[in-house]
């Protein structure tokens, strides 16, 4: 887990960072920017997960987005969706061999932790799973259509 947060907050960070530089807008300026609905209530559902669920339920509402971004930027690769450089450099790091490793350590994970789970438990594990791969796509369609809060 310390591994995976660390990709995260450093390697992952650091390309949407440099996107939003990119763009001229400044981090100070992220940081002040309202999220979207979807974006909040995502966030929103994983914090409760992480707060009032267990560890198993944490680790299936995280999977979808390491194994979708890995299965999409895996894909994209492979058909040769690289002709624009930002898009190129977001392919190449969710196809990277270190990307896909984690992909898969936390499909691995989730398993390992949900082998011997009762039923009921087992049951709640794939609710957050379904939960958070509903959000995925509603996140992907929110940034698509540029959600923004009626008021």
């Amino acid at each position: 887990m310390a591994q995976l947060a660390h990709e995260i907050l450093h390697t992952e960070m650091a390309l949407h960072r440099s996107y939003v530089a990119e763009f001229g807008i400044t981090e100070t300026d992220l940081l002040h920017e309202m999220k979207a609905p979807t974006c909040q209530g995502y966030t929103d559902f994983l914090l409760r997960t992480a707060t009032i669920g267990d560890f198993a339920e944490l680790m299936g509402a995280l999977l979808p987005c390491m194994w979708g971004y890995g299965e999409i930027g895996a894909r994209l690769a492979a058909n040769g969706c690289l002709d624009e450089e930002r898009y190129a450099r977001w392919i190449a790091m969710y196809a990277s061999e270190e990307f896909q490793q984690l992909a898969t350590w936390c499909r691995d994970a989730t398993d390992a932790v949900c082998e011997g789970l009762p039923p009921a438990m087992l049951a709640r594990v794939e609710e957050a799973f379904i939960t958070s791969s509903r959000y995925e796509l509603a996140f992907w369609q929110m940034a698509w259509t540029q959600e923004r809060w009626p008021m």
